[in-house]
């Protein structure tokens, strides 16, 4: 989602400002570029799973899961081999930023080396901030702005800046950043009750089962104001409201009683509201 995100608005920044002072108006985006941010996007999210079902296995947070199933915590893999697929995700996906450095900036480096620094201590090292109740910040940071504006900007080749319409990359990220948000949110939600066993402090453990609930109400309430702000720039962005829609049945269970197994549909019904989200908000900006 925030690559297709970014990179449309990257796109409409170059063909509005080349338009704008009389330049050639490139037809499509710099498809190479998007691609290998797909790939560093992909690897950077592979990576940061493997890393938690490492960590956690090997702390046995997951002794209790009632979530989908973990390797490590299974047994279905050894610890290590599961650390060394984590390894290789950020592998290739460094290779491919690397690659969009040599063409844009090798200031993408040290941003790309914080994303994967990020992933591994979620759950990893002596500290992990997942288990502060961190996590919900992070994953806005660098899966709503860090990768929107960041594949905006590999397609536009300038930071942001300028007027309103200049920060659509900005703006863009705040319904991308919440719907990630929301969908650890559905995460946490179901594992409060193993979460308190394990002492693993998450946002949801720390607010409590209804609390939390009003959370990941919250996130999707951004999600709409977020749509709402980028419509300023690129009307045609409300297309994405048809995809709130998918948020009813969610919501109904996360204000309601459920707790644990009950909580699982929410997982994926946010994923699909996300895809949806995501698809359609791309399609407004490109519109």
């Amino acid at each position: 989602m925030p690559v297709l995100v970014g990179t449309a608005s990257g796109w409409w920044l170059q063909h509005s400002s080349t338009a704008g002072t009389g330049g050639t108006v490139s037809g499509h985006p710099i498809w190479w570029r998007a691609i290998c941010a797909l790939v560093v996007a992909l690897g950077a999210q592979v990576g940061t799973n493997y890393a938690n079902d490492y960590s956690d296995g090997v702390r046995g947070t997951d002794a209790g899961r009632v979530g989908p199933l973990r390797l490590v915590g299974s047994g279905l893999a050894s610890p290590e081999a599961v650390r060394r697929a984590a390894l290789l995700s950020f592998g290739v996906a460094g290779v491919a930023g690397l690659a969009l450095a040599a063409a844009t900036t090798w200031w993408l480096l040290p941003i790309g080396a914080a994303c994967f620094v990020a992933g591994w201590l979620y759950t990893g090292g002596p500290h992990p901030y997942g288990y502060l109740g961190l996590g919900e910040l992070f994953v806005f940071v660098f899966f709503g702005v860090v990768a929107t504006v960041g594949s905006s900007y590999v397609q536009f080749g300038h930071l942001l800046g300028g007027g309103y319409d200049r920060l659509l990359p900005l703006w863009a990220s705040v319904p991308v950043g919440l719907l990630a948000t929301a969908l650890l949110e559905a995460n946490n939600l179901r594992d409060i009750a193993g979460d308190s066993v394990s002492h693993k402090r998450t946002l949801a453990v720390r607010l409590g089962r209804r609390r939390a609930g009003w959370l990941y109400a919250g996130s999707l309430a951004g999600v709409a104001a977020g749509i709402v702000a980028v419509a300023v720039v690129r009307p045609w962005a409300l297309l994405a409201f048809l995809g709130l829609g998918l948020a009813v049945r969610p919501l109904q269970t996360v204000l309601g009683p459920a707790e644990g197994r009950e909580l699982l549909p929410v997982l994926g019904g946010t994923g699909r509201l996300q895809l949806v989200v995501g698809a359609l908000l791309t399609l407004g900006i490109l519109l």
